[in-house]
């Protein structure tokens, strides 16, 4: 193999898409999501809630943000836990 195709290799261009679903619920004053990310390799799944205050306006679209984020934030969490442990085995694998 020539040094040419291993350096075109090394820096070939890679695409991939991942799809995220969020299902969002709401039942009285509280808003459930269960946010699910499939990598193509890995489906990570979340679920988080949001709870209107006594004093708050209803207004659902707060508590959507509330809840979807909270669970956005445990999968980007569980990411970069599954990162950690995929760079460590890869790095005691060589």
């Amino acid at each position: 193999m020539s040094s040419t195709n291993t350096s075109a290799s090394a820096s070939a261009a890679r695409t991939r898409r991942w799809s995220l679903r969020l299902d969002l619920f709401e039942e009285g004053d509280v808003t459930k999501v269960h946010a699910i990310l499939d990598t193509g390799d890995n489906t990570l799944e979340s679920r988080a809630a949001a709870h209107r205050g006594r004093d708050d306006a209803p207004v659902p679209e707060i508590g959507d943000e509330y809840a979807a984020g909270r669970a956005l934030i445990d999968l980007g969490q569980q990411l970069l836990r599954a990162g950690r442990a995929d760079s460590e085995a890869n790095a005691t694998g060589s």
